[in-house]
């Protein structure tokens, strides 16, 4: 038979992966992973990313040489790798997830159509999402801009197909030269990352323990407990297995409906707004870069070096804050609440870019997902689709005081504040002896507040 390339990217599996099964059956399998920082310019894998990145392909590596495969690593233009590769292993077909990116989609685009001018073909498969963004649309015809009637209309749909197991028969294509997985250079050169292991198991090994764990002993609980940063297991931690797509959406839906209790819709909810987000980056490509809403592309923001290197390093004077992105940069992952608390501050208590934020995540997350990353900042900017409103201002020390009443999270993340008691924790300045060597906020919440609320009234009235 002839044999078929399996371009794995960011459906790094072998369970539910339908682009393996369609490869599987038509014949022997190269599988092929293709490193093309250039393709996507700016939005190459950030640090936290790259980082993840390494370990996951060893897992693979390890996945399918178990199977009697051998993952062929590249590095650069994957249009010309790829055609070069099918042109000499007279592969007919190159089997692959599809992707939503408007870099990925257009590099597609140029594959597709260098391939057929030698006769081969690229076949695109689902798999990162329960349902492709092109066939969703209102009752009108237009694609949603809004996520409550988006989610209505998904749940109308009813329950996604049950997942794909690994092929039971892989028949390994002959090997072809590549190279070896350091000569990626993925891992960073300094040690910021030396904590990330305690924390997390990439690989789909990792995604299927997560699964499992939330799956038996958390989904209860998730309604109330995944507002609560300081507890150990509020939320699933998937995001990073799913942006690598270590699972699938199929199998955590499925293991959230047989998990029962009063959290699984809640939790659905979540992946539906993970499905909203690419839903709106498959149809407003521009939105990693440029506001949904066209007014704000003259908001009036005061970027400030000083203010935004205070908010990188947590060292803003606001206890709830600074956790965040300690958290953060010692993780590689933040708390959903606190992002949004985070995320606000920065965009209007300093008035800093919402792009200066959505950069610095996409470089320090190990889930950075284009369309969740910019959907989400737009949504805390006010200038996306669906988006809080601008004047919607949180409090960070009410904040703190509702969603870390114990101070179990601050404390964690703040050392210099974790000795004072819960009255003073999230407003350290108001105690009567402050902590040395923490700051004074960086700027004080009733001025912020009136900052963002005259920037906010200069776009309306310029707006007319």
């Amino acid at each position: 038979m002839t044999q078929t390339i399996l371009w794995f990217r960011q459906d790094l599996r072998l369970a539910d992966n339908p682009a393996l099964h369609e490869a599987a059956a038509a014949g022997p399998v190269l599988p092929v992973y293709i490193l093309d920082d250039a393709a996507a310019g700016a939005f190459a894998h950030g640090g936290a990313q790259r980082w993840w990145l390494h370990h996951t392909l060893a897992a693979l590596q390890s996945a399918l040489r178990a199977r009697g495969l051998e993952l062929l690593l590249l590095q650069g233009d994957a249009v010309a790798l790829l055609t070069d590769l099918a042109a000499r292993t007279g592969a007919r077909t190159i089997h692959a997830a599809r992707l939503y990116e408007p870099w990925a989609r257009a590099r597609d685009a140029k594959l597709a159509a260098a391939l057929a001018t030698i006769g081969r073909s690229l076949t695109l498969h689902s798999g990162a999402l329960l349902h492709e963004p092109h066939r969703i649309r209102t009752g009108q015809g237009n694609p949603y801009a809004v996520y409550t009637p988006f989610s209505r209309a998904l749940f109308a749909l009813g329950e996604p197909a049950p997942p794909l197991p690994v092929p039971a028969t892989l028949t390994a294509a002959p090997a072809q030269p590549g190279i070896n997985l350091a000569a990626l250079a993925l891992l960073p050169r300094r040690n910021w990352a030396d904590a990330f292991p305690k924390h997390w198991t990439p690989g789909e090994a990792g995604a299927a323990t997560r699964l499992a764990r939330f799956g038996a002993a958390e989904l209860a609980g998730y309604d109330t407990q995944r507002n609560l940063p300081g507890l150990a297991h509020g939320t699933s931690g998937l995001s990073p297995h799913l942006r690598f797509g270590e699972v699938s959406p199929r199998q955590v839906w499925h293991a959230a409906r047989a998990g029962g209790a009063a959290g699984p819709h809640t939790f659905l909810k979540e992946i539906l707004w993970r499905e909203f987000a690419h839903h709106l980056l498959w149809h407003r490509p521009e939105m990693p870069e440029a506001p949904l809403q066209k007014t704000f592309e003259n908001f009036p923001w005061q970027p400030n070096p000083r203010f935004l290197r205070a908010w990188q390093r947590g060292e803003t004077g606001y206890p709830i804050i600074d956790a965040g992105m300690r958290q953060l940069w010692a993780t590689g992952w933040m708390h959903n609440r606190v992002r949004m608390i985070t995320a606000s501050f920065l965009v209007k208590h300093l008035l800093q870019p919402w792009q200066d934020g959505e950069a610095w995540f996409w470089d320090t997350l190990v889930d950075g997902d284009l369309a969740a990353n910019s959907a989400s900042w737009q949504w805390v900017a006010g200038c996306g689709a669906d988006a809080a409103p601008y004047f919607r201002i949180f409090n960070p020390v009410l904040q703190g005081e509702k969603f870390d009443a114990d101070g179990a999270y601050t404390r964690a993340w703040v050392p210099e504040v974790a000795s004072l008691p819960a009255k003073f924790l999230h407003q350290p300045w108001a105690a009567p002896r402050p902590p040395q060597g923490y700051p004074a906020p960086i700027i004080p919440h009733a001025e912020g507040r009136a900052r963002a609320l005259a920037a906010y009234a200069a776009l309306r009235q310029q707006a007319g």
